[in-house]
């Protein structure tokens, strides 16, 4: 399903945010290790988290990693328009719940509005805190549903009846686009999925609304 909407991934994101999602992408920078940092960024897509987090000077390794080659053949071509771009990552096909990498690889672990599509968020938040070296970072970007009873009637009309149409007639593919707003309404979210991030051994785990709560950051260590 990723690799068919690969095409139109980033246009569709910036229209239906209307371009909010670069906030929330450089909101997650704020919650790197101090120090230069060896960059983990899981379901990468088309490494817009990636390529953000580089443009703060803080990353001194960056790997992506995401299952669709189609993705990763979009975040390449930015790469080959932008070679000024430093370091320059590494891209590898691999999954979030098995992870390629030794114990204790990286300094942080980023992964924006990808957990809820893994098959199994117990599995990547533990591959995540495995890779992690001690007093490493993981921080999720995520959707979620606001507090607020209007806000969140708001949003999930627009959700469940704007969002797959708009998605859908610029993608050609409207499966993909009901398919997310269906597992942005069923993801755990706040203190729900912080109890997932304790139970995957995480420590000082936090959650961030943003934006009325449609979105959320969450952030944990590795001891």
């Amino acid at each position: 399903m990723f690799n068919q909407i690969a095409p139109t991934y980033d246009l569709i994101n910036g229209i239906l945010s209307a371009g909010i999602d670069r906030g929330w992408r450089r909101a997650v920078a704020s919650f790197l290790p101090p120090g230069k940092v060896r960059l983990l960024d899981l379901a990468t897509g088309t490494g817009e988290q990636l390529f953000s987090l580089l443009q703060t000077g803080a990353i001194s390794e960056a790997t992506g990693v995401d299952l669709a080659e189609e993705m990763l053949a979009v975040a390449k071509e930015k790469c080959r328009k932008n070679p000024a771009l430093s370091p320059s990552p590494k891209w590898v096909v691999a999954s979030a719940e098995a992870l390629p990498f030794p114990d204790c690889s990286f300094d942080a672990t980023t992964i924006s509005f990808g957990i809820r599509n893994l098959e199994n968020t117990s599995a990547g938040l533990s591959e995540m805190h495995r890779v992690l070296s001690p007093g490493g970072r993981a921080i999720i970007l995520e959707f979620s549903l606001p507090q607020n009873p209007a806000t969140r009637s708001l949003y999930l009309f627009y959700f469940r009846h704007i969002l797959p149409k708009i998605g859908g007639s610029i993608s050609g593919n409207s499966t993909a686009y009901k398919y997310l707003n269906k597992t942005v309404e069923s993801f755990p979210s706040g203190n729900t999925f912080l109890k997932l991030m304790e139970s995957a051994g995480f420590c000082n785990a936090s959650a961030k609304p943003l934006t009325f709560g449609i979105a959320s950051l969450y952030s944990g260590e590795k001891r």
